[in-house]
């Protein structure tokens, strides 16, 4: 098998659930965690006599996309029935929009090997959720092996976000998902969490001879809830397909299960086509009209991009491609950095990036946090950086206060003002800059370590940096560390 004679299409469908209180087309809860069929009402259980109504909150959430990826909000779209009997789903159709989609168009913006490309999106329109068969381990009323159903998903609202097939390698499909996972937590119409399928992809995989102008027959992977899982499925696929073709089959238009213990893709079903659905429009519903008015409005509440903030961050103070990734891989880190840049002066920017992603970052992570619950403050990294800038404690001593008062605050609130000088005086770290006392203890540690002296003046450069390490812990490490490499030089050039 050779996969470089062979193309690979690849376009991604993403199951988004939307941030609202309610369901899309009831006011019962979509809380996550709730016994079986607690929270399905008798608009989601299709009684007779029930009819939906639209929830407002879940169109904002979909005119707020449009406007995160520069696509057309349609100002009229159209729900339909998507007609299919599966035992999870009550009305025996689902309610989704089908020729006429809220959103129309718009491209996301993906970085891979230090190129940038443009993901085209075909669509993204609203649709409700099916409920949630239960086989593994489930019993019924006297033991038996059984499968059962759980309603409290049913309407729950989703906006499907589909992408055409411009994509080629699993890599960048993985990053295509990454970035529009960051983009719905960022804008706020999804909690972005993928245990509880709050984002789900559906991965339509083909290939092609290089060449070739027509598609290959695609088979959709369904529920990938894992980036590692959606890489992999595709990389088994795409294998399975080209080795099926060269040994003289057909690929067969179907769904297909990932199993991920197996690490590979299996026949779940024939894969339908439109037709087989018979949509047609909910009579039920009225079309959706959208006015300019109502997007100009929710236009006024979106957050500056990642993608602009990005840009701004590497013009305006010159940070690195690295920088302004880990500064905006989530709103509350980019938040919590906007409002250290208005307490800090510009030269302190670029130390102000390399806190946050190193001390500032490992902490989060230890403790599970996100920066908008972090114990330090952005005043107190503030001060931290002011006294690195003047001189009153080295880089070093800066981790072991940021340390102490992460700590700290852990247990109570940090005052506001004050709290980095007050542990500076109480554990004594103000660095050691005065050159008559820096001289003195260099003078020692000269004394005490002839070899290495001798090694360095033999031309052996590591020599001296194991002198600069002895003084450094003869000063408990508050020497002026760049004081000290002046000064050690000096005497030992002379």
């Amino acid at each position: 098998m050779s996969q470089t004679n062979w193309e690979v299409v690849i376009g991604l469908e993403t199951h988004t659930q939307l941030r609202t209180q309610s369901k899309i087309f009831s006011g019962a809860s979509i809380a996550f965690g709730a016994e079986p069929n607690v929270q399905a009402c008798p608009v989601d259980l299709a009684l007779p006599g029930t009819l939906p109504v639209l929830n407002q909150e879940a169109v904002n959430h979909a005119i707020r996309f449009g406007l995160a990826i520069g696509a057309t909000i349609a100002p009229v779209s159209i729900f339909a029935r998507k007609n299919y009997f599966y035992p999870d789903l009550p009305k025996g159709y689902q309610i989704s929009q089908f020729e006429l989609p809220v959103v129309v168009g718009g491209t996301v913006k993906i970085q891979l090997d230090g190129q940038t490309k443009e993901v085209q999106l075909t669509r993204a329109h609203l649709e409700e959720d099916a409920g949630k068969s239960l086989h593994d381990d489930f019993v019924g009323l006297h033991g038996e092996k059984s499968s059962g159903i759980d309603l409290n998903r049913a309407g729950t609202p989703l906006l499907e976000i589909v992408t055409e097939p411009v994509m080629r390698s699993a890599a960048e499909a993985v990053a295509y998902a990454k970035e529009l996972h960051a983009l719905v937590m960022w804008i706020g119409i999804c909690d972005g969490n993928m245990q509880e399928g709050s984002f789900r992809c559906d991965a339509n995989v083909s290939v092609r001879p290089f060449g070739q102008k027509e598609y290959g027959t695609r088979c959709e992977i369904k529920n990938l809830n894992s980036f590692k899982f959606l890489e992999e499925s595709i990389l088994y696929e795409v294998q399975r397909q080209i080795e099926l073709i060269e040994d003289g089959g057909k690929v067969r238009q179907e769904t297909r299960l990932y199993d991920p213990d197996r690490q590979e893709t299996r026949s779940m079903r024939s894969k339908e086509d439109a037709q087989d659905y018979r949509y047609f429009p909910d009579p039920d519903l009225l079309p959706l009209h959208i006015t300019s008015d109502m997007i100009d409005a929710i236009q006024l509440t979106m957050p500056a991009l990642p993608s602009i903030l990005r840009s701004q961050w590497q013009v305006s103070y010159g940070l690195s491609d690295y920088d302004v990734a880990l500064l905006t891989q989530s709103k509350s880190t980019a938040d919590y950095f906007i409002e250290l840049l208005k307490l800090i002066v510009s030269d302190l920017v670029k130390p102000a990036a390399n806190l946050m992603a190193g001390d500032f970052a490992s902490a989060l992570n230890r403790d599970g946090m996100d920066a908008k619950d972090s114990p330090i403050r952005p005043s107190h990294l503030a001060q931290l950086l002011q006294r690195i800038q003047d001189g009153t404690i080295s880089n070093k001593i800066a981790k072991d206060i940021f340390s102490i008062m992460w700590e700290r605050g852990l247990t109570r609130p940090l005052a506001e003002q004050g709290v980095v000088d007050a542990i500076i005086e109480e554990k004594g770290l103000k660095q050691i800059s005065d050159v008559g006392a820096l001289e003195k203890i260099i003078d020692q540690v000269l004394a005490d370590n002839q070899k290495s002296v001798e090694e360095f003046q033999s031309g052996k450069e590591k020599a001296f940096n194991s002198l600069v390490g002895q003084i450094m812990k003869a000063s408990k490490g508050k020497a002026n560390p760049s004081q000290v490499n002046q000064i050690l030089k000096d005497k030992l050039t002379n």
